[in-house]
């Protein structure tokens, strides 16, 4: 069977999965995750592309990328990040081959019925996971950036949470709210599915738009949708 067909659209937020090759570990202790992030913070100011969101687990990563241009920014991105990680891991192990289990996925997000979803279903990975009871306690995520926790240091800015309050602190107490409600099975389902085959996250209405702004045909599939309390 051929490989699903990817959509990079600049301007529009996307989800993005890259696993480590047989789902072997990928990050062992803090220096491999203070690297990726290190190249990750370096290489979205080369090529444009904003951070929403990010979570690195032992054998994946997660994140949530907007890029600002037209092009390949997103995948110039990933491999280059790819790369620079597979080789500091093979120098510190004396190791040869890949590091990664072939090509990341990604998922277009409509922005205002899904960006705030995936952003908690990204930051919430280590507890489904049962690594932490809270993301507070996982330092390997954007929550505690974003929550003010830690030193800005790759988080920027997305079009949902700016407008959830006019201060820091508000737009913090109100996504601390919102992260505190249960997310919808369905909800999540969408989410894991729609990355994992590089379809769109979102629902008709956003099919409609993006088959008309690309002139694409896209399959449509079934899906749920968040609650309208959840999309504040």
């Amino acid at each position: 069977m051929g490989r699903s067909p990817r959509l990079l659209l600049a301007d529009f937020p996307h989800h993005i999965v890259q696993r480590g090759h047989n789902r072997n570990v990928v990050f062992v202790d803090a220096g491999d995750y203070q690297y990726y992030l290190a190249n990750l913070k370096e290489w979205k100011q080369k090529y444009a592309v904003d951070v929403h969101a990010w979570c690195l687990m032992s054998n994946h990563v997660h994140l949530v990328l907007t890029p600002r241009r037209r092009g390949a920014a997103i995948s110039d991105l990933m491999r280059r990040l790819s790369a620079r990680q597979c080789r500091y891991v093979n120098r510190l192990e004396r190791r040869l081959g890949t590091l990664w289990c072939g090509r990341f996925r990604s998922s277009v997000i409509d922005t205002d019925g899904y960006l705030l979803a995936c952003l908690r279903y990204v930051e919430l990975n280590p507890v489904r996971a049962g690594i932490v009871g809270h993301p507070v306690d996982y330092p390997w995520s954007s929550y505690r950036e974003r929550m003010g926790l830690a030193a800005p240091a790759v988080l920027d800015a997305d079009p949902v949470t700016v407008r959830a309050g006019e201060s820091a602190d508000d737009r913090r107490r109100r996504y601390t709210a919102y992260f505190a409600t249960s997310a919808d099975h369905a909800e999540d389902e969408l989410i894991r599915r729609s990355v994992n085959r590089n379809q769109l996250t979102g629902g008709d209405v956003f099919i409609r738009d993006i088959q008309l702004r690309t002139g694409l045909w896209i399959e449509s599939r079934g899906r749920g949708r968040p609650a309208r309390g959840n999309e504040k």
